[in-house]
């Protein structure tokens, strides 16, 4: 039996989306939207990168971007805060992959 929300319905799951480009998403993209949930809400770039290894696929790194307006926090303050953020996170400490984070605090 399968069970499938709305996104499911919406965004087809499956081989096609996964590797031969069409519509739809895939395991690595949700893992991606996981992520960046976790990470933040207001993330605004997360890239997982996809390798064939000599045994099968693998999530090898996470790149997260955020660019983020924080009245009254300092750069250092920001800067510590985004890493306690990156290295908490339940879905970065659940990949075993490199997780690199560029935080940008706007002024």
């Amino acid at each position: 039996m399968k069970t499938y929300g709305v996104a499911a319905k919406e965004y087809p799951y499956g081989f096609s989306s996964r590797f031969e480009g069409k519509p739809g998403t895939n395991p690595e993209e949700l893992i991606g939207a996981a992520h960046a949930g976790c990470f933040t809400m207001a993330l605004s770039l997360m890239e997982v990168t996809l390798e064939k290894l000599s045994d099968g696929f693998a999530i090898t790194a996470v790149h997260l971007t955020l660019k983020a307006k924080v009245p009254g926090a300092s750069q250092a303050k920001f800067d510590e805060l985004a890493a306690k953020a990156k290295a908490g996170c339940p879905v970065s400490k659940l990949l075993n992959a490199e997780v690199t984070l560029d935080a940008t605090l706007i002024s």
